[in-house]
C-alpha cells in the first residue's frame, strides 16, 4: 500500500442473480493521496460489477504496468484486466495483449464523450474489450456516501444493478460503448 494512503474498509455483499454469483468480500482499499474519493468509489463499484473470488485490486496509481483491478488464474495469467477512468488507446492495446479480457469503466461526465471520440477508432473490435460508462449522477452518489468503513450491498437481477450503502439505495445504470451487456 502507498505511504500516506487513506485506508478504507469495505464489506461488499454481492448477489448477482444473472451470473449466479453470491459472495461477501472483505476489502481493504488504499486511496493514494492523489486519488479522488470519486475514483476510489468507482474502483469499488468495478469490484462489485465484476466480482469473482480471484478479483483483486492492483497496487495503485503509482504502478503503471498494473490495472486498477485484475483477475488472475491459479498460474498468474491475467483473465480480466479492469481500468477505471479514461485510459489512452495505447494502454488499452497493451492490456489486451496481456490478458484474456479487458474492461474499461469510464467516468467523468462530458469528458467521457471527448475521450471516446479520440480513442474509439484506435481500439480493436472484438470480444476481448468491453467499454462501459457510468453516469455522473452515480459517481456523485457514490462519492457522497464514501466513508472510511462501508457496508455495501450490490444486487443484480435481470440486467438491473442496485447498490445499497447505509440508508441509501439506488439504481446503477451503465452505458455500453463497446462490448455487450452480458460481459458483466
Amino acid at each position: 500500500m502507498a505511504s500516506n494512503a487513506a485506508i478504507h474498509r469495505v464489506e461488499l455483499n454481492v448477489a448477482d442473480m444473472d451470473r449466479h454469483y453470491y459472495a461477501d468480500h472483505a476489502l481493504t482499499v488504499a486511496r493514494h493521496p492523489s486519488e479522488t474519493e470519486e475514483r476510489m468509489m468507482v474502483r469499488i463499484l468495478a469490484h462489485a460489477l465484476w466480482s469473482h473470488e480471484r478479483l483483486e485490486f492492483g497496487r495503485g496509481l503509482g504502478v503503471a504496468e498494473e490495472p486498477d483491478l485484475w483477475q488472475r488464474d491459479l498460474t498468474g495469467r491475467i483473465e480480466r484486466w479492469i481500468d477505471v477512468g479514461l485510459p489512452d488507446a495505447r494502454r488499452i492495446k497493451q492490456a489486451i495483449g496481456q490478458s484474456d479480457q479487458v474492461t474499461v469503466l469510464a467516468f467523468g461526465g462530458r469528458a467521457v464523450e471527448l475521450w471516446w471520440k479520440e480513442v474509439q477508432g484506435e481500439l480493436p473490435k472484438g470480444r476481448a474489450l468491453t467499454v462501459v460508462e457510468i453516469s455522473p449522477d452515480t459517481t456523485e452518489a457514490l462519492t457522497r456516501l464514501c466513508q472510511r468503513t462501508m457496508n455495501i450491498q450490490f444486487m443484480v437481477q435481470e440486467g438491473e444493478r442496485w447498490l445499497a450503502l447505509g440508508d441509501e439505495r439506488f439504481l446503477v445504470p451503465l452505458t455500453w460503448r463497446l462490448g455487450v451487456p452480458a460481459a458483466v
